[in-house]
């Protein structure tokens, strides 16, 4: 068993470290311009999700609405979102992805389908006890990463 141990933290170390390093590689997605993983993140959610504003935004990604704003400020300043103002609301803006926007969007989302494709048939084909298994574990990785965190706060 001790062996089994080892080769499980050998695995989730080196799953933490490229999660780091995927997080620290901007992508262009297809525009010529360089995209962070937390910016393709969001124009995902804005191209997922029609007639979003900053707040709904913020309660979506459980931050601030200041950071989203910073965030947007940022998307739109390389023309990949715009703002317009809410017809039903005219207080509220409604957040659109522009063309460039649109590209990221759809060359991220091709992106995963070449590279979640077999990973998502795999999950497909799992019975359910073994499907149950790996849900547990990582629902106890979450928590100890969860604690983690709030201990170095």
């Amino acid at each position: 068993m001790k062996n089994e141990k080892l080769i499980i933290h050998g695995k989730f170390q080196s799953i933490m470290t490229l999660a780091q390093q995927m997080e620290k590689t901007p992508k262009s997605f297809g525009t010529g311009e360089m995209i962070s993983a937390s910016e393709i993140h969001l124009i995902e959610i804005i191209g997922d999700t029609e007639d979003l504003s900053v707040t709904d935004i913020s309660k979506h990604l459980n931050i601030t609405k200041g950071a989203v704003s910073q965030s947007l400020k940022r998307l739109e300043t390389k023309g990949f979102t715009t703002k317009k103002s809410d017809p039903e609301n005219l207080s509220r803006s409604i957040v659109m992805l522009t063309s460039k926007g649109q590209t990221a969007y759809w060359s991220h989302k091709y992106w995963h389908e070449t590279m979640d494709g077999g990973f998502l048939k795999y999950l497909d084909e799992l019975d359910d006890r073994t499907f149950t298994i790996i849900v547990n574990f990582l629902e106890r990785v979450e928590d100890f990463l969860t604690r983690r965190v709030e201990s170095d706060a």
